[in-house]
């Protein structure tokens, strides 16, 4: 017998939040670890920026730095890549943008 959850507004938001709290329950990295990891594979499928936007935030939140990031750039480089390097550099600049947009929406008025 398979339970369908209750329709809501953001089906696929909501799958993916689930999805992330399945994955969280299941790994036994610490958090700052599951983030560079997920960070490093975001590169090496050049994943868009917005999907970078997703992990930065709780990144910086688990007091990750720019430098850091960059490490893992760099440590995954000859494996995927220059031009998927390069092209994560710029997702990852490009989410920064979104993040600083979202942050002066949200801010007081």
């Amino acid at each position: 017998m398979t339970i369908m959850a209750a329709p809501t507004e953001t089906p696929v938001l909501d799958t993916l939040a689930a999805m992330t709290v399945d994955s969280l329950e299941r790994c036994g990295l610490d958090e700052r670890t599951l983030l560079l990891t997920r960070i490093a594979a975001l590169a090496s499928m050049d994943a868009p920026a917005l999907s970078y936007a997703a992990h930065l935030g709780p990144a910086v939140e688990r007091g990750l730095t720019a430098r850091q990031v960059q490490d893992v750039l760099v440590a995954i480089a000859p494996v995927v890549g220059t031009a998927r390097v390069m092209s994560a550099a710029g997702h990852i600049t490009e989410a920064l943008g979104i993040a600083i947009a979202v942050a002066e929406d949200e801010g007081p008025s």
